[in-house]
């Protein structure tokens, strides 16, 4: 089972790679990982997703608490949540297919973000079963190029 483990840690210089050397170390595999700045400039926010059973979470969680630099350590997955994953897609386009891809960007409130005369690069943003239903419905159109943030995730109320 897939885990959102929410991490707040010290806005300092090696904590990514501690952390991320925490789970390599164990065998662990990341299979999502975002880092960006909260609210306070000195605190970060690592939202990382990784599988496993109730063991492998409750030894990722020790393992986390133990470092220095991390504050709280929340599994986002047992708490009400929500979640997001944005990712820019490029779509090769002509004439005849071009209108029909436009309509399916509507259709996934994503937006064209570039336009040239052989491909189209699309924003969307939502959870990743949306993410992932866009692009099997763009891939029979020869998708050229596709980046993914990861997921992110804030506890409700």
């Amino acid at each position: 089972m897939q885990h959102i483990i929410s991490v707040l840690v010290e806005n300092h210089f090696g904590v990514l790679a501690r952390i991320s050397g925490l789970f390599s170390a164990r065998g662990f595999n990341i299979d999502s990982l975002a880092v960006g700045e909260t609210h306070d400039p000195s605190i970060s926010r690592m939202t990382i997703v990784v599988t496993g059973d109730a063991r492998v979470i409750e030894q990722v969680d020790k393992q986390l608490n133990k470092l220095i630099d991390v504050i709280k350590v929340t599994d986002m997955t047992q708490e009400d949540h929500v979640e997001r994953e944005m990712m820019l897609l490029k779509v090769s386009h002509n004439t005849k297919n071009r209108s029909e891809i436009i309509q399916l960007v509507g259709i996934f409130k994503g937006r064209i973000v570039d336009y040239n005369t052989k491909t189209l690069t699309v924003e969307v943003v939502g959870d990743a079963e949306k993410i992932q239903s866009f692009i099997d419905i763009l891939r029979p159109f020869g998708i050229k190029e596709v980046a993914r943030t990861g997921r992110i995730a804030l506890q409700r109320g």
